[in-house]
């Protein structure tokens, strides 16, 4: 039987193909090196196992339950600082960027709190806090914070002159001023700032885990490096990129909620 040629099919395959490749094609390559740089013996196999066996310890790990156990653990932790980070850094931010004898008070120590490091404070928090959750949540909310805040600051205090004398000058009280042109004209500031502390708060959760959990992502690489289980290793490092991907997808698609101003 003759085949039936759709030539509208075959002029939409291309396009598809152009964007599945721009979109992957470099990570593609990256896997297929990973998988054949250590087969062909350019790098110790033993150190760097080829792509397919840690994808197979991720697999036995994920069947077991084990790397789920440690996920939950994980996230629970995350999520609670990354949350109280926004509850306590937003408000704070806004009031700072808006009443400027608020902002001349704290200036000097929020400039000497933001340079010092959140992991370099790591023992502070766990000999004050000891070694339970508070002092990792602890740790993350600190770590979250001043992305949040000082891109908040930024975001108020960016909002365009012109703009708020023409709000002014259209009868807006300070209130009103405040709710309808500073707030939305700051959103695309103090996303940046939730989105940077996203990461951030990936960062510093696995650093405290390395040093003082019993359970987590964090605890699963260290140990499994001490127990020289290296797939396993790289199975925890592929689970925490692949949790901070979501997680930034996530803040990018409520950004583009709480900012559909500028595209209408």
């Amino acid at each position: 039987m003759a085949s039936i040629s759709v030539p509208g099919v075959a002029r939409l395959r291309v396009p598809v193909i152009g964007w599945v490749f721009r979109r992957f094609g470099v990570l593609a390559l990256l896997a297929a090196g990973w998988e054949f740089v250590p087969r062909l013996g350019f790098v110790d196999a033993t150190f760097l196992p080829p792509l397919s066996e840690v994808l197979g310890a991720w697999w036995d790990l994920a069947r077991s339950g084990e790397l789920w156990n440690h996920v939950e653990i994980s996230l629970v932790r995350s999520l609670s600082g990354f949350a109280l980070a926004i509850a306590l850094a937003i408000p704070l931010g806004l009031l700072i960027g808006w009443y400027r004898p608020v902002a001349e008070a704290l200036s000097p120590a929020l400039e000497l709190f933001r340079n010092t490091s959140a992991l370099a404070l790591l023992p502070v928090f766990i000999l004050i806090l000891g070694l339970g959750e508070t002092s990792k949540i602890s740790l993350i909310v600190y770590a979250c914070s001043w992305p949040i805040l000082l891109n908040t600051i930024s975001g108020v205090r960016g909002v365009d002159p012109l703009l708020i004398k023409a709000s002014v000058s259209l009868g807006l009280k300070p209130a009103r001023l405040f709710q309808k042109v500073i707030l939305p004209a700051a959103v695309p500031t103090v996303f940046t700032g939730v989105r940077l502390a996203g990461a951030y708060s990936i960062l510093v959760l696995v650093a405290a885990e390395m040093v003082g959990a019993k359970a987590g992502l964090g605890y699963l690489i260290n140990a499994s490096q001490f127990n020289f289980a290296v797939p396993d290793m790289y199975a925890g490092i592929l689970t925490i990129s692949a949790i901070g991907l979501v997680f930034n997808q996530v803040l990018v698609t409520l950004e583009r909620r709480f900012s559909t101003w500028r595209t209408t």
